[in-house]
């Protein structure tokens, strides 16, 4: 497996996969024909079925400016490896194509031409790991440090920043998204209303504004951090920011080991499944942000390594068949719920576990195979296209009354 710093990506919303990862594919093909006159992308699939909600237009097009650019959209065909394909083409002044490239947007901001960085993880899943704490009577995150070196540290420290950072902001910023849907922030008000509410319903209130005010960030192409993509970047630090703020045991420090124990999950399901939308719904993306959420909270409220992988397979599990069906595109509806509900159910998970011994008989691993399996047997209208679900009943019911709205 890849470094923590390959899934926690530091980057602009909304989309790793439709804004970050084509904006980085789209500055590589504009530095290698610096004197071609225009350029030509074609996008395929989900990126081009839902591109437009996710701005992959907007980023391409600064990417090759101030060169002509022509956007070719093929949201019916679909390229072998993955939907997310793109293809670029380098034009001169006669017209003659003189570069083409293929590329494909994996997943959490990552490109499959990507170049090869070595594996730094020498257990591949989570069953050898867990085997591997419990011999060496070491924790999750000693063994990242082991893998990583101490300078991870340093990184996961600049992550947190960025996440304790998204959230302050979201919880002071005002006003509507972008896009055609109009949804008004609600983090600030939620937070506010938090306040005045009975200590039974105060840290759902409190998780809630937390994922909201990130994942609001997101959705305005504000700063955060993949955990483990765009779309699903509110639970873990909510939940992080929900410990640190409710208990005075749990210290910055704490908070860093915690991340990298779920960047350790959140990584055996990039490697071992996917964390792509377009590839096995939103159970990879905001399932897998549950899972890497509710391991954090089970290792910060002192849970054993057996505990803490059997509160991340309840976080995964419980996803498992969830759709990706972004109204008009947009990661809105119903995407900003959707984090607010996984950081609740990420300390449910972590309770439930601590209530256990951790022993259990489904694994984690055990369900990130079938997360792949479940995904890839969804049709391609639940995966990341806005065809199917929430997004056509939308459609159907609001977008023929108002013909300006569009998928």
């Amino acid at each position: 497996m890849k470094s923590l710093k390959e899934l926690y990506r530091i980057g602009t919303g909304p989309s790793s996969s439709h804004t970050m990862a084509p904006r980085r594919a789209a500055v590589r093909f504009a530095a290698k024909y610096p004197n071609c006159k225009s350029f030509q992308i074609t996008l395929y699939s989900s990126l081009a079925a839902t591109g437009k909600g996710h701005l992959t237009d907007d980023e391409i097009r600064k990417a090759f400016a101030p060169k002509e650019l022509e956007i070719i959209w093929k949201p019916d065909d679909e390229l072998p490896i993955h939907p997310n394909g793109m293809e670029f083409s380098a034009i001169d002044e006669n017209g003659n194509i003189i570069g083409k490239h293929q590329t494909f947007s994996t997943g959490g901001g990552s490109l499959s031409d990507d170049e090869a960085s070595e594996d730094i993880y020498n257990l591949k899943t989570i069953d050898e790991i867990l085997n591997y704490c419990l011999k060496s009577g070491k924790d999750y995150w000693e063994y990242v440090e082991e893998c990583e070196g101490k300078e991870i540290w340093d990184y996961l420290k600049e992550v947190w920043n960025v996440m304790k950072g998204s959230i302050e902001r979201g919880l002071n910023n005002k006003g509507a998204l972008p896009g055609e849907l109009g949804l008004p922030r609600k983090a600030r008000t939620y937070f506010q209303k938090s306040k005045n509410l009975s200590s039974a319903v105060l840290n759902d209130a409190l998780l809630t504004a937390y994922a909201y005010a990130v994942s609001e960030e997101n959705a305005s192409g504000g700063e955060i951090v993949t955990a483990p993509t765009c779309g699903a970047c509110g639970s873990v630090p909510a939940v992080l920011y929900h410990l640190l703020k409710s208990n005075n045991d749990v210290s910055e420090i704490d908070i860093l080991y915690a991340l990298a124990t779920a960047g350790l999950f959140g990584n055996i399901v990039k490697h071992n499944g996917s964390i792509s939308g377009a590839m096995v719904g939103c159970q990879g993306e905001v399932g897998t942000g549950c899972a890497m959420a509710a391991a954090a909270a089970c290792q910060l409220n002192g849970g054993s390594p057996r505990q803490i992988e059997y509160a991340a397979e309840m976080g995964l599990e419980h996803h498992l068949g969830l759709t990706c069906d972004p109204v008009l595109g947009l990661v809105q509806i119903p995407c900003i719920e959707r984090n607010a509900h996984a950081a609740n159910r990420a300390i449910d998970c972590s309770t439930f576990a601590l209530l256990s011994d951790g022993v259990h008989k489904i694994s984690f691993d055990d369900v990130v195979e079938v997360l792949l399996e479940t995904g890839k047997s969804l049709h391609s209208s639940y995966r990341e296209t806005s065809k199917g679900g929430l997004a056509q009943l939308y459609h159907k019911k609001f977008v023929g009354l108002n013909p300006d709205l569009k998928n």
